[in-house]
């Protein structure tokens, strides 16, 4: 679906008037006795006019050409955008859509012809905006309306974190796919992490708990807190295979705030937070109880809420163990299967000496209420000495998984 940048035309060409050199010594003389017979003798009464009957020589214009070029109707997605100036020098291209962030792209050596790093989405309608100068300094400009042809099917990712936020260390860039993707590698490579300052990190496919194709991105270790974080979503246009078309161009911008990691220790029921490596407390806590022990392994907040209805219907526990619990207090999300850090007065008595729990962090309202003002999207709170690991994706459980194996999760390796 390349589309190859067009090259430089060459100037138009004249096919030079050569007289063979016998036949010009005869017109030579024919045109001696014509000056004669009109008595002509060069004193400018009748001698040559050389502006009559010379070719003039024509200067090629310069200017900006843009394709694809849909002026004679929609043109197929797919392709990317060219624009070029013919015998000139580019300065400025813009290509935008609406909901469609500004494509990106590249400048030849010679600043004569730009190639668009996206290609064009389906049913969307785009403006070409083009500016460049001309040898003799004029200045060129080109606008124009590219409309593409829609497709039969399209795709989408829902994308996390959300643009302008600032999370956690522990936080994933995650991408859930409303479509199954057959070709992974063709969508891999329409996504793109930059950092500043520089860190390694990797992509790599799971299935989210609906079943959905995901993939998520992490360094090998957490984020340096700091870290500016750029996605680039160029997947407009991109086959995910079967002809199912990508509609989205992005660029993702967000924050890693200072670093906030607790850690749960379940023999000791108790959970010590940090902020920037140094501990700040250690709280006395109350943990799953046999049955039901809370996940080990590292879990991501997701979200949190000062109060929240906790049904055990909707986690699959009915009988005797069922519980509805109409207004928990500062209830800090860590998965999506139910897992949470919360207030838990109905186990006052059992925080630090003994796990009462269904599985998740309680501790007293006034430590819940500190721990909730504390934490926030990204942060890690990892669970040590309990049993199941949580899995990759119940929440951001990426960090569960060593860095080889999480490494050979990309459809590029």
């Amino acid at each position: 679906m390349r589309s190859k940048p067009s090259g430089h035309r060459g100037a138009r060409s004249r096919r030079a008037q050569r007289i063979p050199v016998v036949r010009a010594v005869a017109l030579a003389a024919i045109a001696a006795v014509a000056l004669v017979a009109c008595g002509g003798s060069g004193d400018g009464k009748g001698g040559d006019n050389p502006s009559k009957g010379a070719t003039a020589t024509k200067t090629a214009s310069s200017e900006i050409t843009v394709k694809p070029d849909s002026g004679s109707g929609p043109t197929a997605p797919g392709g990317k955008v060219t624009v070029h100036a013919d015998r000139g020098k580019l300065t400025e291209v813009k290509v935008t859509a609406a909901e469609t962030d500004a494509f990106a792209g590249s400048l030849s050596k010679d600043s004569a012809t730009w190639t668009s790093s996206a290609r064009l989405a389906p049913g969307t309608q785009y403006t070409v905006i083009a500016k460049g100068v001309a040898p003799d300094g004029k200045q060129l400009s080109k606008r124009i309306t590219i409309t593409t042809a829609a497709a039969r099917d399209t795709f989408v990712g829902e994308y996390s974190p959300d643009k302008g936020t600032t999370v956690g260390v522990g936080m994933p860039v995650s991408i859930t796919f409303n479509k199954p993707i057959r070709d992974k590698a063709a969508v891999e490579r329409g996504l793109t992490v930059t950092t500043t300052p520089a860190v390694q990190g990797a992509w790599s496919w799971i299935k989210d708990r609906n079943g959905k194709d995901r993939i998520d991105y992490r360094p090998q270790t957490f984020w340096k807190p700091g870290t500016q974080v750029t996605l680039r979503m160029s997947l407009s246009g991109v086959d995910a295979g079967g002809g199912v078309l990508g509609t989205q161009q992005r660029v993702v911008h967000f924050k890693i705030g200072k670093s906030v990691v607790s850690t749960v220790d379940v023999v000791k029921k108790t959970m010590t937070v940090k902020e920037n490596g140094k501990t700040v407390r250690t709280l006395p806590v109350s943990t799953g109880k046999k049955g039901f022990e809370t996940w080990n392994g590292t879990m991501v907040v997701l979200s949190k809420v000062p109060t929240i209805r906790m049904d055990s219907r909707t986690v699959g526990i009915f009988g005797p163990e069922a519980y509805d619990l109409g207004a928990v207090k500062w209830a800090v999300q860590l998965t999506p299967s139910g897992t949470y850090a919360h207030a838990a007065p109905w186990n006052e008595g059992k925080f630090g000496r003994v796990n009462g729990s269904h599985g998740c962090i309680g501790m007293s309202t006034q430590d819940a209420k500190w721990f909730f003002g504390r934490v926030g999207l990204g942060d890690p709170v990892t669970v040590v000495h309990s049993t199941d690991t949580v899995a990759v994706n119940n929440g951001y459980g990426d960090w569960n998984v060593d860095w080889t194996t999480w490494q050979a999760g990309s459809a590029l390796k």
